[in-house]
């Protein structure tokens, strides 16, 4: 009876068992989505952080534009080269509260609704981000991006770059860009001496560069001019100007 118990334990000790290999979970359409997802924020946040501190060799616009016309005159200028008067004059004429609003005018999104959609809502801060990050064109998908890195650009930006930026990137003339090469390709002058009518004429043709002139302004942009020369003037006495040129 010893001898049989021996042999039914050591047969069952030497039993091996088998072991179940773990099966891995199927990563499906959602994971790669939130995946693709995630790693297309963290680019946008760096290149939002990036351009805080360097400036924008290009932007999506300027590059199809050079690939039409052939060429794109630009160069970059800081903002301590470019007269006070055009940065309060593009603000003038843009987005006379861009101190007092966070990249959205609630109040100006308002009065466009109440007039059926037929005034321009958009501020100086959702142009930048449209001009500098995104393409031009009237789809939702765009104006989804444009209102994501919208309160990204506020946040990570002074509004002081914002502007330097905006004056850096904008069309005033077909295949002229940034108001360096505005200053110089209107009145022949650097953009340190622009005077505050020039400056009012500059601002005056945004934002259809490609039907206005400075140089030979219609009686539209002399009349769009003067207001916006008042308006500068106004925004430098009421304290609007303030968060860009402190």
């Amino acid at each position: 009876m010893t001898r049989k118990t021996k042999k039914k334990t050591s047969r069952k000790t030497g039993t091996k068992r088998k072991t179940s290999k773990a099966v891995k979970p199927r990563r499906g359409l959602r994971w790669w989505i939130r995946r693709v997802l995630f790693c297309v924020i963290g680019l946008m946040a760096l290149w939002v952080t990036l351009y805080a501190f360097v400036a924008p060799p290009t932007t999506p616009y300027i590059i199809s534009e050079k690939m039409r016309l052939g060429y794109a005159d630009r160069q970059w200028v800081d903002f301590d080269e470019i007269a006070p008067v055009m940065a309060r004059s593009v603000v003038a004429a843009e987005d006379a509260n861009f101190c007092r609003h966070w990249g959205f005018d609630m109040g100006a999104i308002r009065a466009a609704i109440e007039d059926g959609g037929n005034r321009g809502a958009s501020t100086l801060t959702q142009q930048v981000v449209k001009n500098t990050f995104l393409w031009h064109g009237r789809s939702w998908f765009r104006k989804l991006l444009e209102a994501g890195l919208t309160p990204a650009v506020e946040l990570i930006w002074t509004k002081r770059r914002i502007v330097e930026v905006y004056l850096n990137i904008a069309e005033f003339d077909e295949g002229v860009f940034g108001v360096e090469a505005a200053a110089r390709h209107y009145f022949g002058v650097g953009p340190e001496d622009l005077s505050a009518t020039q400056a009012a004429r500059l601002a005056a043709l945004l934002p259809n560069p490609k039907e206005r002139s400075a140089s030979r302004p219609s009686p539209f942009v002399r009349k769009r001019a003067q207001s916006i020369r008042d308006g500068a003037a106004t925004i430098r006495a009421d304290g609007r100007a303030d968060c860009f040129e402190d």
